[in-house]
């Protein structure tokens, strides 16, 4: 009985045991075919985009952070004291040069000139007798019948009245002036500010201003280049005119073009830099004085400049580099030196060659030696 136990018990290990190596033999011949050999993960070529490298003539540029600064920016005052009888612009108006703003009260200026003018009439008929006098002396000097005394009296009668008349015309044309300047008109054109002199006022000369105008049109850039651009930007003036593009902003294009007019004659200690000065139109007036702005100076030209996008462009400990599609599609890492931009492309002055292909997408998943699909875009 013993004995049939322990066959018993020996036949059912053996037929689990075989159950087991049977049900493994089927799952490898499921799961991997007979003949198919396990997939390398190092085999996977990864798809990249990828774009050519070309030559291209760019524009160089030099940027600057800058501000707007108005040509022309004067208090407007009061030659003549008086009350302020009208406001002819309203405050922020745009006004053309001549355009009348204020009126002082003419009628005393208006007086005095009437007086002028009658104190000439007056002293004119006096001049007229005082010569006709002095004929009539003459002719009776000559025939003996004047004493040559009271011939000297009457010539210096008519030059006394000569004098006075001068005197009298200087006097007329002084009101004159006087009463022009009761009209305050615009010596340029250009926008003024909030009114300090109300209606009614009563002002004085070289008191407070009664308003500010400011010249928009042509309007100023100014920036401050450092020492060893100074050296770039002389070049480029010598060799013609600079174009200067003024971006706003949050802006990537330019919408409005100048030319630097101005360079400072001495470079400041302290910062290493030079004040210098681009002028432009202002047409629309969309500028105004002490806005922040960029200004971009194209000081000369890179003509066979090796372009690869910007989005190409990695940064390690070394520097920057890109990677670039070699042999057997295998990722090839360059260290690079940049040159100036153009839109969405850089410059690249060294590290890569014209007709390679850079990879511009996944470089967070891809590195040095690694294996890729490329796909040109």
């Amino acid at each position: 009985m013993r004995s049939w136990k322990i066959a018993f018990a020996a036949t059912a290990v053996a037929t689990i045991v075989i159950g087991f190596v049977v049900l493994r033999r089927g799952e490898t011949l499921i799961g991997n075919p007979a003949g198919a050999a396990t997939p390398n993960p190092a085999a996977i070529a990864m798809p990249v985009p990828v774009a050519t490298i070309v030559k291209k003539a760019i524009p160089i540029y030099l940027d600057y952070s800058a501000r707007t600064e108005s040509v022309a920016n004067i208090s407007l005052q009061a030659k003549v004291p008086g009350y302020i009888r009208q406001q002819h612009a309203p405050d922020g108006a745009d006004v053309k040069e001549g355009d009348l703003l204020y009126t002082i009260d003419p009628r005393d200026f208006q007086a005095a000139l009437d007086q002028a003018k009658a104190q000439a009439q007056r002293d004119a008929a006096a001049l007229d007798y005082a010569r006709t006098n002095l004929e009539r002396g003459s002719a009776l000097a000559k025939s003996g019948n004047l004493a040559k005394d009271t011939l000297e009296q009457r010539a210096s009668t008519e030059g006394q009245a000569e004098a006075a008349l001068a005197m009298d015309q200087a006097a007329v044309r002084t009101a004159e002036l006087n009463l022009s300047y009761t009209e305050i008109r615009a010596p340029f054109a250009g926008r003024l500010g909030r009114n300090q002199a109300p209606v009614g006022a009563l002002i004085s000369v070289a008191g407070a201003a009664l308003n500010t105008l400011v010249q928009l049109d042509p309007i100023y850039v100014t920036f401050n280049p450092s020492e060893t651009d100074l050296v770039e930007i002389q070049k480029a003036r010598a060799a013609g005119r600079i174009a200067a593009d003024i971006l706003m902003p949050g802006e990537t294009q330019a919408h409005h073009r100048g030319e630097l007019t101005f360079v400072d004659n001495t470079v400041d200690r302290s910062t290493g830099t030079i004040l210098a000065r681009a002028t432009l139109g202002n047409a629309d007036l969309s500028l105004l004085p002490g806005q922040y702005v960029r200004i971009r100076l194209a000081i000369g030209t890179e003509p066979d400049a090796l372009m690869v996008p910007q989005t190409a462009l990695g940064s390690s400990q070394l520097g920057k580099y890109v990677y670039v599609v070699g042999d057997g599609n295998k990722v090839d890492q360059r260290l690079v030196s940049l040159g100036p931009t153009d839109g969405a492309l850089v410059a690249v002055m060294k590290g890569v060659s014209e007709g390679e292909h850079v990879i511009n997408g996944n470089l967070q998943k891809i590195g040095p030696g690694a294996l890729v699909q490329p796909v040109l875009q």
